[in-house]
C-alpha cells in the first residue's frame, strides 16, 4: 500500500514539471513574439517621433512663412490704400488742373482762324455826285461762315457787331480802296465820309422777317456785304465799321424804331451831344443822304451807344439726375462780344418761389476771351417733394445777372 502513493506523488511531480517546462517554452515563445513586437513598435514609435518632429518643423516653417506672407499682405494692403488715396488726390488735382486749363484757354484773346482758299466774289456799283464807282471784293468764305454761325444777341446796343475784331483786317482792305478813290478824286474829309455813306446807301433795303426767320436779325458787316443788303441796323453797323477803320470817332444813334450813325467831325446839320462832343447824324438807308441831314419822319429823341468793345456772354445747359437727390447741371458759356469778359461765374439754383432760391451752386470766377467757350458742371442738392424749376446763368463779379434762363417747373 505504501508504494502506490509514492508512485502517484512522483507522477504528479513529473506532470507538474512537464507542465511547467511546457509553460516555460510557451511563455518563452510568447516573450519572443512580444519582444519582437515591442521592437517593431519601438521602431515605429521612434519613426513616428521623427516624422512628428519633421512635421512640427515643417509646420513651424509654414507658420513662419504664413506670418511673413500675412505681414507682406498687410503691408501691400496698406500701400494699396495709400496709392488709392494718392490716386484719388491726383485725379482730383487733374480735374482741377483741367478746369483751370480750360478756363485759362477760354480767357485767351481771340486767335485769327485759318482762312481757306475759297472766297466769295462780290461786285458793287454805285453813284456819288453823279459819278459811277465800282468795288470788287473777294471775301474769305470762312470769315463769312464764322459770323453767320454766331448767335444773335437780343440787345439794342449793336456796338458789339461793329467792334468785333475778327473782321478788322478785311475791313481795312476795303478802306484802302476808298482811300485810293478819295486820293484819286481829291475828296475832302467830309466828301470821303459821304462817299462811304453813298456806297452803303446803295445796298438794297431788306426786312429781317422776310430774309430770315427772325423779326430782328442784326448782321455783322461781312454778312451785309455778302447778302447784299439789310435793314437800318445792318447798314449802320457796316457804315460804323468802315468809318471806324478810318479812325473816325463814332457813336450809334437810335431814334425810335430806327438806327443810324453819328460821326464826330467838323460839319453842319443835325447832331447829338455825347460826352462833350458833337456827333453829326448819318442816315445809312435810302440814297442821297449826307452828313447832318435828318429825315423829317424821325423823332427828335434817340438813344446813343458808344462804340467800345464790350463782352457779351451767353450760355446753354443740360441737366441730369445724379441719384435720388442730386442733379448735375452742365453749363457752357460763350463770349460772343468784342472784349474779354473778366471775373464772371456760372451759377445754378432751384426756384423756391417769392424771389427765393434753394441750394445755389456757383463756379469760381474766371475770364472768357472773345469767341471762346468754357463748360463747367455744378451739382445741386435737390429738396424732396417740392415743386420747383432750375435757374441757370452767368453773373459778374458784383452779382449782377448777365444771362439767365429757367427750366420748366417740375416735382422733385
Amino acid at each position: 500500500m505504501s508504494s502506490k502513493p509514492s508512485f502517484l506523488i512522483l507522477g504528479l511531480v513529473l506532470g507538474i514539471i512537464v507542465g511547467l517546462v511546457g509553460t516555460y517554452f510557451y511563455l518563452n515563445s510568447q516573450i519572443q513574439v512580444y519582444s519582437t513586437r515591442i521592437t517593431e513598435l519601438t521602431y515605429n514609435l521612434e519613426k513616428t517621433d521623427s516624422d512628428l518632429s519633421d512635421f512640427i518643423g515643417t509646420y513651424n516653417q509654414l507658420t513662419e512663412e504664413y506670418d511673413a506672407l500675412e505681414n507682406d499682405f498687410i503691408s501691400i494692403q496698406s500701400e494699396k490704400n495709400i496709392l488709392e488715396i494718392d490716386y484719388a488726390e491726383l485725379e482730383q488735382n487733374y480735374l482741377e488742373i483741367l478746369d483751370d486749363y480750360e478756363l485759362l484757354v477760354a480767357s485767351l484773346p481771340l486767335s485769327p482762324q485759318q482762312l481757306s482758299g475759297t472766297t466769295l466774289e462780290m461786285d458793287y456799283e454805285w453813284y456819288y455826285k453823279g459819278k459811277s464807282y465800282e468795288l470788287a471784293l473777294s471775301i474769305p468764305e470762312t470769315q463769312y461762315t464764322y459770323y453767320s454761325d454766331l448767335p444773335r444777341i437780343q440787345d439794342s446796343d449793336y456796338s458789339v457787331y461793329v467792334t468785333h475784331p475778327y473782321d478788322d483786317e478785311f475791313i481795312n482792305t476795303i478802306i484802302r480802296k476808298f482811300n485810293f478813290i478819295a486820293l484819286e478824286e481829291h475828296l475832302t474829309e467830309e466828301e470821303k465820309i459821304n462817299l462811304v455813306i453813298s456806297f452803303v446807301q446803295s445796298l438794297p433795303y431788306t426786312v429781317d422777317s422776310v430774309t430770315t426767320s427772325f423779326d430782328e436779325y442784326p448782321r455783322y458787316p461781312l454778312e451785309t456785304l455778302i447778302e447784299n443788303g439789310g435793314d437800318c441796323e445792318d447798314t449802320s453797323i457796316l457804315t460804323a465799321s468802315l468809318l471806324k477803320s478810318m479812325n473816325y470817332d463814332l457813336i450809334l444813334i437810335s431814334p425810335p424804331a430806327h438806327m443810324a450813325v453819328g460821326v464826330n467831325v467838323d460839319a453842319t446839320g443835325t447832331y447829338w451831344d455825347y460826352n462833350g462832343e458833337r456827333y453829326y447824324f448819318l442816315e445809312t438807308t435810302g440814297e442821297g443822304w449826307e452828313i447832318g441831314e435828318y429825315p423829317d419822319d424821325l423823332e427828335d429823341t434817340a438813344y446813343l451807344y458808344e462804340l467800345s468793345p464790350i463782352p457779351m456772354c451767353i450760355h446753354n445747359w443740360t441737366a441730369a439726375w445724379n441719384g435720388r437727390d442730386k442733379m448735375d447741371v452742365t453749363i457752357t458759356a460763350t463770349n460772343v462780344g468784342s472784349a474779354i469778359a473778366e471775373n464772371i461765374q456760372l451759377y445754378a439754383s432751384l426756384d423756391a418761389g417769392d424771389d427765393l432760391i434753394w441750394n445755389e451752386e456757383v463756379s469760381d470766377f474766371f475770364s472768357l476771351g472773345v469767341g471762346n467757350s468754357v463748360t463747367i458742371t455744378l451739382t445741386l442738392d435737390i429738396p424732396i417733394n417740392e415743386f420747383t424749376r432750375l435757374i441757370v446763368g452767368i453773373a459778374d463779379f458784383e452779382g449782377y445777372y448777365i444771362d439767365q434762363t429757367f427750366s420748366e417747373w417740375f416735382d422733385t
